[in-house]
C-alpha cells in the first residue's frame, strides 16, 4: 500500500516505524528538515520536505497514485487542509486526520464528509485516552484493558502477585477454579520476555498476563491472579484540560471526583460546566494543596497535565501522601518504561492510544480493530472471517489446522452476541469475529493475507 504520513512528529514518526516494515511504501512530509533525515536514518522510507498541505508538496510526495494519506501534525487545521487538497486535487482514496479540538469534535458527523471536509476516519487522541482510562477505573488492578466485538469481549493485562489463587498453579488450573467462566491465557511475559502459555505452564509472581474472556467475566478471571481491589470511589484528577475534563463528565456521577487545575480561568470555567466536580485552583504538585483535600483517602490519583515531568512528580508525591493508585498521562515514549511499576502503577501513552486506531485503519484484510500493546512490541487484532471455504484459508477449518505465524494465537471467537473461547478443535464459520493476539507484529502481513478471502484458494 502506498501511504503518505503527513507529519513527522512522535506520532508520525511511530506511525512510519509501525507501517514500513510491513511492505508498504511510505512516505513522510514534514516542514522539519532535520526531524526527516533523522528518520530517513532509521528507516527504509521517502521523505519530503514541506508543508504537507500544499499541493506541489503532497504531489512530489507522490499523492497522485497514493492509497491514503495520514495527517498527523499538531494542526488541526493543516491536518484538515491536506485531506481537502489530497482529495480536491489528487482524489487520494482514503484520508485520516488527527483531531483534537472540541470545538470541530462537537460538529464531526456535520464536518467531515466528502460534499463538505472530506476525512473519513477523524483521530481524536484525547477522547481515545480518556475512554482507555475509564476503562483502567471500571477494572482496578487491571495495566490494560482493550475491548472487541462491540465490547462483548476483552484482553487484559494484570500483574500477577502473590495471594492470587492462580499464582504458583499450572495454566490449566484456572478451568478447575471456574468451571463456569471460560478464558483463555494469549501471552505472558515474564521479566519483560514473553513466553508461551500452555496448559503446563506455571504461573508466578510479577508475571504480566494477557487474558481474554466475555467482558461480564473479565473481574472474576482478574481474581484468580491477584487479589481484586474493591471499585474506586473517590478520584483526584491533576490536569483539567481535555482530557481532564472528559474524564470528570464521565466518572462524576457515579465516582467522587475533585479536579486540580492551574489556571484559575480555566478552573472557574470547569467548575461552571461540571455538575458535581469540585473543581480547585492550583498546582497538583504542592503538598500542602493535596493533604488539605485529603489525597490519603483518595482511590485513584490520575495525573493528566500537557506536561510529563509534573504529572509524574505530582503522582511520586500524592502516592507517598497515601493514595491508593496513581495514573500518569507520559507524551514521551521513552518515559513510559521508566517509571511504571514503582510508585506509578500505570503510565497511559497518547502515542500508543492514537496508533491503534491508525492501524485498525491502515490494516487489510478485513481487520476492523487493532490495539498495541506492551508499548507497540505486542498486537491484538479483531479480524473478520468472510468468504466460505473454498476461499477462506480459515473458514471451516478447526484453529489446530490454521497455518498461524509464529508466536500467533487465536484468544476468542465472537459469534453473533455469543463469545468462544478458542481451543483447538474450534471451527471458524463465516462472519466470525476472530480476536488474535501477535507476541512479535512484524507477521502482522502474514495474518492479514490468512484473512483476504481469494478467488483462486481451493483449500
Amino acid at each position: 500500500m502506498k501511504i503518505i504520513i503527513v507529519g513527522a512528529g512522535q506520532v508520525g514518526g511511530t506511525l512510519a516505524e509501525n507501517l514500513v516494515g510491513e511492505k508498504n511504501e511510505i512516505t513522510v512530509v514534514d516542514a522539519n528538515g532535520e526531524t526527516l533525515r533523522e528518520l530517513q536514518d532509521r528507516l527504509d522510507l521517502k521523505v519530503v520536505a514541506g508543508v504537507g498541505s500544499h499541493p506541489d508538496v503532497l504531489r512530489q510526495a507522490g499523492a497522485e497514485d497514493a492509497d491514503m494519506l495520514i495527517a498527523v501534525t499538531n494542526s488541526d487545521e493543516s491536518n484538515m487542509m491536506s485531506c481537502q487538497v489530497a482529495h480536491s486535487l489528487f482524489n487520494t482514496p482514503t484520508k485520516i486526520a488527527r483531531v483534537r479540538s472540541e470545538e470541530y469534535l462537537l460538529y464531526q458527523s456535520d464536518l467531515f464528509q466528502a460534499e463538505h471536509i472530506p476525512i473519513d476516519h477523524v483521530i481524536a487522541p484525547e477522547q481515545l485516552v480518556t475512554k482507555a482510562i475509564k476503562r483502567l477505573i471500571d477494572y482496578p488492578g487491571a495495566l490494560q484493558v482493550v475491548e472487541f466485538a462491540d465490547g462483548k469481549a476483552s484482553l487484559v493485562a494484570v500483574k500477577a502477585y502473590y495471594g492470587g489463587l492462580l499464582v504458583g498453579h499450572a495454566l490449566s488450573a484456572l478451568k478447575e477454579h471456574m468451571p463456569n467462566v471460560d478464558t483463555r491465557v494469549a501471552a505472558i511475559y515474564r521479566r519483560g520476555r514473553p513466553i508461551r502459555p500452555l496448559g503446563t505452564t506455571i504461573i508466578e509472581a510479577d508475571d504480566e498476563v494477557f487474558f481474554i474472556a466475555a467482558t461480564k467475566h473479565i473481574r472474576a478471571v482478574m481474581s484468580e491472579l491477584q487479589e481484586l481491589e474493591s471499585s474506586y470511589k473517590r478520584i483526584m484528577i491533576a490536569g483539567g484540560g481535555l482530557i481532564g475534563a472528559g474524564l470528570a463528565k464521565r466518572l462524576e456521577h457515579k465516582h467522587n471526583v475533585k479536579l486540580i487545575e492551574y489556571s484559575q480561568e480555566r478552573a472557574r470555567f470547569l467548575a461552571a460546566h461540571l455538575d458535581k466536580t469540585i473543581v480547585f485552583s492550583g498546582d497538583a504538585s504542592d503538598a500542602e494543596l493535596l493533604s488539605e483535600e485529603n489525597v490519603e483517602q483518595v482511590d485513584a490519583f490520575i495525573a493528566v497535565t500537557n506536561d510529563d515531568e509534573a504529572n509524574i512528580m505530582s503522582a511520586m508525591l500524592a502516592k507517598r501522601m497515601g493514595a491508593k493508585k496513581t495514573m500518569v498521562l507520559i507524551q514521551r515514549s521513552a518515559y513510559v518504561d521508566l517509571v511504571q511499576g514503582g510508585e506509578i502503577d500505570i503510565a497511559v501513552s497518547p502515542q500508543q492510544a492514537t496508533i491503534s486506531a491508525l492501524l485498525t485503519h491502515v490494516r487489510r484484510g478485513d481487520i476492523v480493530n487493532v490495539y498495541s500493546l506492551r508499548r507497540g512490541a505486542a498486537e491484538a487484532i479483531e479480524a473478520i472471517a468472510h468468504g466460505d471455504e473454498n476461499t477462506s484459508k480459515v473458514i471451516g477449518r478447526q484453529i489446530k489446522d490454521i497455518k498461524l505465524p509464529p508466536g500467533t494465537t487465536i484468544g476468542a471467537i465472537v459469534r453473533n452476541d455469543e463469545v468462544l473461547i478458542a481451543h483447538s478443535d474450534t471451527v471458524i464459520e463465516a462472519d466470525d469475529h476472530v480476536i488474535l493476539f501477535l507476541v512479535d507484529k512484524k507477521f502482522i502481513s502474514d495474518v492479514e493475507k490468512l484473512f483476504q478471502p481469494s478467488a483462486f484458494f481451493f483449500g
